[in-house]
């Protein structure tokens, strides 16, 4: 469980680095199993509903930035999801009633790791209220070289800046506002076997990997089991099948919640990484990406 200081620490920044969190055993099987999906990703020449491919794939030298949906992939990946340890520390912040609502595996491999550009992960998913967050599981160190998670601290208590592209005016998956800057943004440095965790408005992205060491981040989205997503519900059963603690209740909260929706959709689907390519001007050089030239 965390500290008072831990959860005030949170409340206050939107973010949070817990050390120690899973064994070394359980590192080492997230670390061979994750091993095992990059060998399989040798058969892969494009992007599918499970191997999201960096720039330059090929089956000699493959380049996987994103296991998809990786809980239903492999049980290691769904044991870590209910992990006692990180559901203990997550219910501690926003209530023991909890739901998943996506599951992802972003890899950054030596020398070549994709960034993600700044973002809030709710202008992708805006609920009823905003009692959700990430748990990222650190499968090997992450540090400045790697490509760390960054955060802006308090950004979280903030606006919700738009996302969308200013000419074409669709969603495209990272801020677009004129006036952002990335200035007073934190590192969230750990080592294997560590977890962040960031609340779903706060700004956040990550450089690419200009180290010789891999950063292999699972990331579980936790939220509330009252916040209800506002782009809908498929139906009932489906949505009760995201329950991870507690029982269904079909009474949201709803609380005074800042919200841009995320539409209209671009002309790129996919995963973040896809999205973000309808981006006219980006922060984050991406290697082997000619197009997308660092602009600050």
């Amino acid at each position: 469980m965390l500290t008072q200081k831990q959860i005030d620490f949170y409340n206050e920044f939107g973010y949070l680095g817990v050390e120690g969190v899973l064994s070394s055993h359980e590192v080492s099987e997230l670390q061979r199993v994750t091993d095992e999906f990059v060998e399989k990703s040798r058969q892969v020449t494009e992007n599918d509903a499970v191997f999201d491919l960096e720039p330059g794939h090929t089956a000699e030298k493959p380049r996987l930035r994103r296991l998809k949906d990786p809980f239903k992939q492999h049980p290691v990946y769904m044991q870590t999801l209910h992990h006692p340890k990180i559901l203990d520390i997550v219910s501690s912040l926003i209530g023991y009633g909890l739901r998943c609502n996506g599951n992802k595996l972003n890899l950054k491999y030596a020398e070549f790791g994709s960034p993600v550009e700044w973002h809030q992960d709710w202008a992708f998913y805006p609920h009823t209220n905003d009692d959700l967050l990430a748990v990222g599981v650190c499968i090997d160190p992450m540090t400045m070289e790697n490509g760390a998670l960054l955060v802006i601290p308090g950004s979280h208590k903030g606006p919700v800046l738009d996302h969308h592209s200013k000419s074409r005016g669709v969603f495209v998956g990272a801020v677009t506002d004129e006036n952002f800057t990335a200035e007073g943004a934190a590192p969230i440095l750990l080592d294997a076997g560590g977890i962040s965790i960031h609340h779903v408005r706060i700004l956040h992205g990550s450089a690419p990997n200009t180290s010789p060491n891999p950063r292999r981040l699972l990331l579980h989205q936790y939220c509330a089991i009252d916040a209800w997503p506002l782009m809908g519900v498929k139906s009932w059963e489906d949505f009760n099948a995201t329950i991870i603690r507690g029982e269904p209740t079909s009474v949201a909260r709803v609380t005074n919640v800042p919200v841009r929706m995320p539409l209209p959709s671009g002309e790129r689907g996919g995963s973040i990484y896809e999205t973000q390519l309808m981006m006219e001007k980006r922060m984050f050089k991406v290697p082997g990406l000619e197009m997308a030239g660092a602009t600050q």
